[in-house]
């Protein structure tokens, strides 16, 4: 009995000394297990660059009388069956949904903790920011072309091999060849995954300085978090400025906004999170669906360039990579672009159900936060619903 108690003993110590271990070598992971899956308010417990809302705000119009009629609206959630969208938001465990038609707020509905004005962290939906920033910073002659290699603004990165031959576009188009384990597959692979090493790290310049390359630049389409925090750090070289500063000067205070927005950073005066960790409130969010509803424009005034509006939300001949979903929604120039149907529309997407839906064909823009999603897509359905037109799932 002693033997065993001995050697149990041991046993825990070595398991004990392999967890310090792995803490010392890795301090983010101890993040990774205080925090485990981020929710919209985990970017709370990292610093915070201020984007500071603009002097004179826009207001969307409210209709005279809501479409409540909307909460009983048969969509297909992430089983495919049809629920009312009452239930659809109840179930998918949303906090804010806001449909906005020719900018007039037709329907607006929020759980008991949120407002329009809540502060949200929306994930990924930060890629499509990053795309519109390129667009600005290539307009303005920061970055001179799509073409250029990575290294042209990054020397620093010389030093690692895996960047010789990696250009911008290919980090726009998620085509970097560089290696990224995403967060599938288990808990423990979520628990090492890089989707979790990038967004609980102090130090993503540290990373990205060791990442290797595992496919040919250009060749292959992998969805990850590496090529748009890349191309932050390149905007924020080119520019001279944070991408919370290019990001206030160039956009933010130019379109109406009411409320400060953030980028999270990985220490303070450290890099944006450009990948995961743009906070923003649903009204002001919606703000950039209309900038890009109007090509660009606001007040008559060509904030993004028309041409890369244009670009950015169509595919055009080429081929997709990606297909996401019954509206096979393609990845393209960080913005999801539905092929199926009679498409046109466009979103910016982020975990747990975070959505800037654009449909020109309708003029409308719909904004959804939640904390777990109802799943499939119904935002095509609720658009063509309220601008009187028919629609059919495929």
């Amino acid at each position: 009995m002693k033997i065993f108690k001995k050697a149990l003993f041991y046993f825990f110590l070595v398991v004990l000394l392999i967890f310090a271990g792995l803490f010392i070598w890795h301090p983010y992971l101890m993040r990774v297990l205080w925090y485990r899956t981020p929710d919209a308010n985990t970017y709370k417990a990292f610093p915070q660059e201020i984007l500071h809302k603009s002097d004179s705000v826009f207001r969307f119009f409210s209709a005279s009388k809501m479409r409540n009629d909307l909460d009983t609206l048969k969509v297909r959630d992430g089983d495919k069956q049809f629920v009312s969208f009452a239930d659809y938001f109840q179930n998918g465990k949303l906090k804010a949904f806001i449909v906005i038609r020719n900018d007039s707020i037709l329907y607006q509905k929020y759980a008991a903790d949120y407002s329009d004005s809540t502060l949200t962290s929306i994930f990924s939906g930060a890629k499509s920011m990053v795309s519109i920033l390129l667009g600005v910073a290539l307009a303005n002659g920061d970055i001179k072309s799509l073409d250029d290699k990575v290294t042209d603004y990054l020397p620093e990165l010389k030093s690692n091999q895996a960047f010789d031959h990696i250009t911008v576009k290919n980090l726009l188009d998620m085509k970097s060849g560089l290696e990224f384990q995403d967060a599938f597959g288990g808990v423990l692979k979520a628990f090492f995954s890089d989707e979790a090493k990038y967004y609980y790290t102090h130090d993503m310049k540290a990373e990205l300085m060791k990442v290797r390359l595992v496919n040919k630049p250009g060749t292959v389409w992998k969805y990850k978090s590496i090529d748009p925090i890349l191309l932050g750090w390149i905007l924020e070289k080119a520019t001279g400025k944070s991408v919370a500063q290019f990001f206030e000067e160039n956009i933010w205070r130019k379109i109406g906004t009411e409320y400060n927005a953030s980028f999270g950073l990985d220490h303070i005066n450290g890099l944006a999170n450009t990948a995961s960790r743009f906070q923003v409130t649903a009204i002001d969010l919606a703000k950039i669906g209309r900038l890009y509803l109007n090509y660009g424009k606001y007040n008559n005034r060509q904030i993004i360039p028309e041409g890369w509006v244009k670009q950015s939300i169509n595919i055009g001949a080429e081929q997709p990579t990606s297909a996401k979903g019954w509206q096979k929604s393609a990845h393209h120039y960080l913005w999801w672009v539905p092929q199926t149907g009679e498409n046109g529309d466009y979103a910016a997407e982020g975990m747990l159900g975070q959505r800037l839906y654009i449909d020109p064909k309708t003029n409308t823009i719909i904004v959804q936060f939640a904390a777990g999603g109802g799943g499939d897509y119904p935002y095509r359905k609720i658009s063509r619903y309220l601008a009187g037109l028919t629609f059919s799932y495929p």
